[in-house]
């Protein structure tokens, strides 16, 4: 491929409004341009290593045995409402506008579709001869993402690929989870990403169990809690800590304290002189309702309280976990019935009888003599103890877990090393969905005795426009993009320095069209531009080896080869170059296969 007759609109400007290295790369590379907000047109160069990165992750797919179909982006919004999901996606949800009895405002554009492969199931599935089986697709999905940012990293149209397994028995899904566990090591590891698999929440997608797969970067806008000696991983959502050991104190008699106007942790702390970590902060919450009947009345909404120190915050992915139900913080009117004070003085102590549930966390549960509101408008009291001014058992009590992790907590593995908080980029989930969809649809299969049960499912998905992003944020220096081999949108950049010259555009055609036959995708610069502005060029998009053909260099018998990532300079002759070209190739090609895999997800 010619450089002068293909389309590579390089920009020399760093875009307005790009901090991210990934985007501002790709804009500049020329591999997309922005259409809106959040929809990207893919150029070029950056088509070809989409398509790239498609074709690994369909290449390990039906290695690991699952089978390709492709499913409609348009969905009746009724499938939807058979799990509840239309509520719990909100305006992630993109739905149709239209008059009222046309038939778009009863369609939406499919963000995931386990709605629609559950469907496909409960038709066809019929009988456990027929399981286990794993079905996925590459396919377009749309989000309602209100603020797309950062390129291809949070968009509101992209390329997944989603897959779904379907299991008569848990021990299948087991097996399956590690092979589609094991498959992501092999596609991310392909793609040159150095990646790492966390413990994870499952959010809207449901189940048990899920790990995702992640990216440590700068740009991330997901964080993750890792162990300095690697031996525990986590998203901030799913982490845990080893628990704070308990100090043995005597227990002193409550003090009111009067601290007119100091409701936050803060002030209280800088009035009372304590500290937050020896303060309990009392949060009041109610359920919120799940879907009811049509005319149906909505129950009344429980009320919780829940319990952490003054230095950490509540997880409430952990505190619904806890309470066994979807919960949100009560209004002003709630906190003042419940605690007989204004927003900012609630303490734990006489609340039992007044709330449904009291969520106690365990780091709480072992402290001694902790400042706490004193449910009293300008007051907090002093030498407050659990377990003797307020309960830690009984019916509405619940200890557990409910605080996110913070900086320097202790891995929980017992290992002793501390936990570090990183940020970074998902790239792929999987999930242990169990009977979630396959109940609510009715989607169910005969056993062997003759009896219906619900198919039990696992979900799988990769973002494949993250992979690209993931790799540049991984792969790149201030001069561009270093691109793995695997991923390239060219494997080669021959550079012709002086195309008007005939024996160097000769030469340069030669090794192009020898590597080409090698089964090497080239790109020929045949520009007529200064050598100065094509090595700038050809830094910025980054394909992995180089080419330099010219007029210099020929004299002396020689052309130059150099590596992106380390730029060091070789002169071989004309006649060796494209042998030697050919096998870093193939080297750095079987490497990127060699990739090791991680420990098998069912062993965590």
């Amino acid at each position: 491929m010619r450089w002068s007759k293909y389309f590579v609109p390089t920009a020399k400007e760093t875009p307005k409004d790009a901090t991210a290295p990934s985007h501002v790369l790709m804009l500049r590379a020329g591999l997309i341009r922005q259409l809106a907000a959040g929809t990207y047109t893919y150029l070029p160069l950056g088509y070809r290593t989409l398509r790239k990165v498609e074709e690994i992750v369909r290449e390990e797919m039906n290695r690991a045995g699952a089978i390709e179909l492709h499913m409609p982006v348009l969905h009746p919004i009724s499938l939807w409402e058979e799990t509840n999901r239309v509520q719990a996606m909100g305006d992630v949800l993109l739905r149709l506008g239209g008059p009222p009895g046309d038939w778009r405002p009863n369609t939406v554009l499919g963000p995931t579709h386990e709605e629609v492969i559950t469907d496909i199931a409960r038709a066809y599935l019929v009988s456990y001869k027929q399981l286990p089986i794993n079905l996925y697709q590459i396919q377009t999905k749309f989000r309602g993402e209100a603020r797309p940012k950062s390129g291809v990293l949070r968009t509101r149209e992209f390329l997944m690929k989603d897959a779904y397994s379907f299991h008569a028995d848990k021990d299948s899904l087991d097996a399956e989870y590690d092979n589609m566990y094991r498959t992501y090591c092999r596609i991310f590891g392909r793609c040159g990403l150095p990646y790492v698999a966390v413990q994870a929440e499952s959010g809207a997608i449901g189940g048990d169990v899920s790990h995702e797969f992640m990216v440590l970067t700068d740009a991330g806008e997901d964080q993750v809690v890792i162990s300095e000696n690697g031996d525990y991983a986590a998203n901030l959502e799913r982490a845990t800590a080893a628990p704070l050991a308990a100090v043995p104190a005597e227990m002193k008699p409550l003090e009111l304290v009067h601290t007119p106007g100091h409701g936050r942790v803060e002030d209280v702390c800088a009035f009372m002189g304590t500290t937050p970590g020896e303060m309990i902060k009392t949060l009041i919450y109610v359920s919120v309702p799940a879907d009811t009947l049509k005319d149906a009345p909505a129950p009344r909404p429980k009320r919780i309280v829940a319990l952490v120190r003054g230095n950490h915050d509540i997880n409430e992915f952990k505190l619904n976990r806890a309470a066994g139900m979807k919960v949100e913080l009560a209004d002003p009117q709630v906190i003042e019935e419940v605690t007989g004070a204004a927003v900012g003085f609630a303490g734990p102590q006489g609340l039992i009888d007044k709330v449904d549930l009291l969520i106690v966390d365990n780091d709480v549960a072992t402290m001694r003599n902790a400042a706490t509101g004193a449910n009293k408008t300008d007051y907090h009291v002093k030498n407050v103890n659990p377990g003797r001014d307020f309960p830690l058992s009984g019916d509405k009590v619940v200890l557990a877990d409910i605080r996110n992790v913070v900086e320097g907590d202790l891995s929980p593995t017992e290992s002793g090393y501390p936990l570090r908080l990183r940020t970074a980029i998902e790239i792929g989930h999987v999930f242990k969905l169990g009977t979630k969809y396959s109940s609510a649809m009715q989607a169910t299969f005969l056993t062997k005795e003759g009896r219906p049960q619900p198919l039990i499912m696992g979900c799988y998905g990769i973002g494949v426009n993250r992979i690209i992003a993931a790799a540049i944020e991984a792969h790149h220096d201030a001069n561009g993009i270093v691109w793995p081999m695997s991923i390239a949108p060219f494997h080669v950049l021959v550079l012709a320095l002086d195309p008007r010259d005939e024996q160097v555009l000769r030469t340069a055609v030669e090794i192009h069209d020898q590597l080409e036959a090698a089964g090497l995708d080239v790109l020929l610069d045949d520009r007529d531009e200064r050598a100065g502005f094509k090595f700038k060029d050809a830094d910025l998009i980054g394909i992995p080896l180089r080419v330099i053909v010219g007029k210099k260099s020929l004299n002396e018998g020689v052309v130059e080869f150099s590596h992106r990532k380390d730029d060091v300079k070789q002169r071989l002759a004309p006649t060796t170059v494209v042998e030697h070209v050919r096998r870093l190739y193939t080297q750095e090609m079987e490497e990127l296969m060699r990739a090791p895999l991680l420990p098998a997800a069912n062993g965590d």
